[in-house]
């Protein structure tokens, strides 16, 4: 179980990484920051769609029950790197 709050965790880890990218990269439309909005958007919704196969190799009769809040703070960090998307989004001014 310890292992899979580690893999739980890791899209936290990255989220002060992107928000320096994001901030470094300018609210001006230019190739760079439109493919650090990308890979933004790209990589959690890859974790979102992942998240059961991810986990898979964690599960074991004995975790299951312990493993949904494992899943359920992986969604949310994932889910936390897509508002950070958002706002760099809204930022760049494409945001209606």
């Amino acid at each position: 179980i310890k292992k899979s709050w580690e893999v739980a965790l890791a899209p936290a880890k990255q989220l002060p990484m992107n928000a320096i990218m994001m901030y470094m990269s300018g609210n001006s439309l230019q190739i760079f920051s439109i493919m650090m909005v990308f890979m933004l958007f790209k990589n959690p919704i890859q974790g979102l769609l992942q998240t059961n196969t991810v986990f898979t190799r964690y599960e074991s009769p004995k975790t299951k029950s312990k493993m949904w809040v494992v899943k359920a703070v992986y969604v949310l960090m994932n889910l936390v790197a897509l508002g950070l998307g958002i706002w760099k989004v809204n930022g760049m001014g494409l945001l209606p």
